[in-house]
């Protein structure tokens, strides 16, 4: 089976990590926490996913020109990412996110986005070329939308079907011009209620969300449940649940940018949606089992394991 290329285009980030018996209320300090500096980032998150899961990933990502930018941009390389489109800008720090966790794998994230949100259209444009020749094209929302929508219409216009995990959760419904050139969309429940005005709280309320999105132009919606895992809606009245994989989480920080990376994996080896769904939904149980982001998602090695006992 050919390698499948896929090319990511979102946030990298330098995550710091406080592991706590519980998050704090607000002007509450909490002590005896556990720290971890690990790479993360949604873009670059699912570009190490996929990279770790078989395909050729090349990330398109704007890094500051100072130590968090370097070390990102070497840990890339150690997973065999194509960095020639991870540019420095030396007018801006690279993205920190600060990230509490407590026992139960709950999480607080709050974010300096840096040069995250100086990647723009015109870099997106600089990079058609890799774009053009990938079998699909990722993208989130940790970056301007002018350049989500660049980055889509780029590669509608060449045939490369486009993924999109529509996190951080946007504060209005997405433009229709933007959802018609998306192949599949990925929200978490939190997500499909902003895009939608549905409040998703079970299948069937995240069926409703999915055919509202579909209605919009989207070609097919994953709409993952947490603990409960993922409905799959390829056209109207037709909607399949996946079962999540039963594990003892540690720490959900990563888990829907594995299911993105494995998703696109799955989809970009020319696998149907749902066993490219099936797929994911194992990748992100395994990512909960440890801490950090990038450090926790798993190998296709240990996907293949997993899905072999289940």
């Amino acid at each position: 089976m050919q390698t499948p290329r896929i090319v990511v285009v979102g946030s990298s980030n330098t995550d710091m990590v406080v592991k706590t018996a519980r998050i704090p209320v607000p002007g509450e300090t909490v002590t005896g926490g556990r720290f971890v500096l690990a790479a993360g980032g949604k873009g670059a998150n699912q570009a190490v996913a996929a990279a770790r899961l078989g395909a050729q990933v090349t990330l398109l990502a704007k890094v500051g020109d100072d130590l968090f930018g370097q070390q990102a941009i070497a840990g890339y390389q150690r997973e065999g990412i194509a960095t020639d489109w991870v540019l420095r800008d030396p007018a801006a720090a690279t993205g920190v996110a600060l990230i509490i966790v407590d026992d139960r794998g709950e999480n607080l994230i709050a974010v300096a986005s840096g040069a995250n949100h100086a990647l723009l259209p015109d870099d997106v444009e600089r990079a058609a070329a890799a774009i053009r020749a990938a079998n699909l094209l990722v993208l989130q929302l940790e970056i301007p939308l002018a350049t989500v929508e660049a980055a889509a219409a780029l590669a509608a216009a060449a045939g490369v079907p486009v993924l999109l995990d529509p996190a951080p959760a946007p504060d209005a419904p997405l433009p229709r011009s933007l959802l018609q050139h998306v192949a599949c969309i990925k929200p978490n429940q939190t997500e499909a209620e902003r895009l939608t005005g549905i409040a998703v709280s079970d299948e069937a309320s995240a069926r409703a969300a999915a055919e509202k999105l579909l209605a919009e132009g989207v070609g097919s919606v994953i709409v993952t449940l947490g603990a409960k895992g993922c409905l799959v809606v390829s056209r109207p009245g037709e909607a399949t649940l996946v079962p999540a994989y039963p594990v003892e989480a540690v720490d959900s920080t990563a888990a829907g940018d594995a299911f993105s990376g494995a998703l696109a994996c799955g989809l970009a080896r020319g696998e149907s949606l749902l066993a490219a769904a099936q797929f994911a939904s194992t990748a992100a149980a395994l990512s909960v089992m440890r801490l950090g982001a990038q450090p926790s998602l798993p190998t296709a090695e240990e996907v293949r394991r997993v899905a072999a006992i289940a």
